[in-house]
């Protein structure tokens, strides 16, 4: 029987918004992570069926299918085909599920697995400019309410009953676990440091030392419309790159790759596109069931921190360890550059996994118009 199995897994350094990676195009930043993961597991390019790629904002410096451009740009041969997707924040997360399926099915050998997004050249919502993109019969459907994710975390938090300094606690933890991990060399594995003007990147970017409520609580909020949503208990504005390969664990041992985790489970799912970013929950439960798991059979959980309402109503909606979630911290302190948040997690859950011997990890991320992926590893 074939399977899916991740063999490599690589992100670049991620920059703040206007920061250290802004000057870098995002075909580059693409191209950096396929050259990277290449020598990194001494792959030959011309082995790879094809590149899957996310990128939430298809437009400008990131249009005419980014995919193929980052092929090029990185060198590797013409013969090497690559298509770039948009399922919004999970957009690589879906692209290994798509590569994951065409390994199943037999339609690929090997196959490479990432995304980009480049946040500071490409804005969040540039393509929607000068369009519509919901059209008059999705706001009539919805009595022409807000589709608006900074709007819809402030529902979540109403809805739980999550009090804004819960949310601030929990973006503190985002940060000081994420310091304590970049402390620890831990994201060394998967960071390929970068070259930018002369000077060597090789650390995140955002991750904020020494916060305290006090500062938190002083912020105000980021989005009109809402009272507790703030740019300390929301994701970073980001740029970045990350890229997984994959192949079946047949093809793993002909060409001397060693398999780090199984594709075990890979789901969709979706709910209210105006609450938006519920969708993590029932995807969960739907993973769970197709697995044949529970919640207390799974080690470890990335669950993407778009904003801190949503893991802390996917904790109270699962009733999973707090322990075992994020545990290097997550999109709050590290950052979500939106095209390449499914496989910075994917990476960082991958050698987590490897490194902590866990049998089995489980990755799932809200998006936009209320659907969410979610994934389960297995240790190969």
């Amino acid at each position: 029987m074939r399977d899916a199995v991740i063999v490599g897994a690589i992100r670049t350094p991620l920059g703040k918004r206007n920061g250290v990676l802004a000057g870098v195009h995002p075909v580059d930043l693409a191209a950096h992570v396929l050259r990277s993961l290449a020598a990194r597991t001494g792959v030959d390019p011309a082995e790879v069926d094809d590149v899957i790629w996310g990128c939430g904002s298809q437009v400008g410096d990131q249009s005419f299918n980014i995919a193929r451009s980052a092929v090029l740009a990185a060198g590797w041969p013409e013969s090497v085909p690559a298509t770039t997707i948009d399922r919004q924040c999970g957009s690589s997360q879906q692209s290994v599920h798509f590569a994951a399926a065409g390994l199943v099915s037999g339609q690929y050998d090997l196959v490479v697995a990432g995304g980009v997004e480049s946040m500071s050249r490409v804005p969040i919502g540039a393509s929607a400019v000068g369009g519509t993109p919901y059209g008059d019969a999705v706001y009539a459907r919805y009595g022409g309410a807000r589709f608006h994710q900074g709007i819809s975390a402030q529902l979540i938090a109403d809805k739980w009953q999550l009090p804004r300094r819960a949310m601030d606690e929990f973006s503190l933890r985002s940060h000081e676990l994420a310091a304590n991990a970049s402390d620890a060399g831990l994201f060394a594995e998967e960071i390929a440091p970068m070259v930018v003007d002369g000077v060597e990147v090789v650390a995140d970017e955002g991750i904020r030392r020494g916060g305290s409520l006090d500062t938190l609580a002083s912020l105000r909020p980021a989005y009109e419309g809402v009272s507790d949503i703030t740019a300390a208990n929301s994701s970073q504005i980001t740029d970045g790159a990350a890229a997984v390969l994959m192949t079946t664990s047949e093809n793993a041992g002909r060409l001397g790759l060693v398999p780090l985790v199984r594709v075990h489970t890979a789901v969709v799912a979706a709910e209210d596109p105006v609450m938006m970013l519920t969708a993590p929950i029932p995807a969960t439960e739907k993973a769970l069931r197709k697995a044949g798991l529970t919640v207390s059979d799974i080690d470890l959980f990335e669950v993407n921190e778009a904003f801190a309402s949503v893991p802390l109503a996917w904790l109270a909606e699962t009733g999973a360890d707090v322990e075992r979630l994020n545990v290097n911290g997550g999109a709050i302190a590290l950052g979500h550059p939106i095209g390449a948040s499914g496989a910075r997690l994917m990476a960082t859950l991958t050698h987590q996994m490897v490194r902590s011997g866990a049998r089995y990890g489980l990755q799932t991320m809200c998006e936009g118009g209320g659907m969410a992926n979610a994934t389960i590893l297995e240790r190969a």
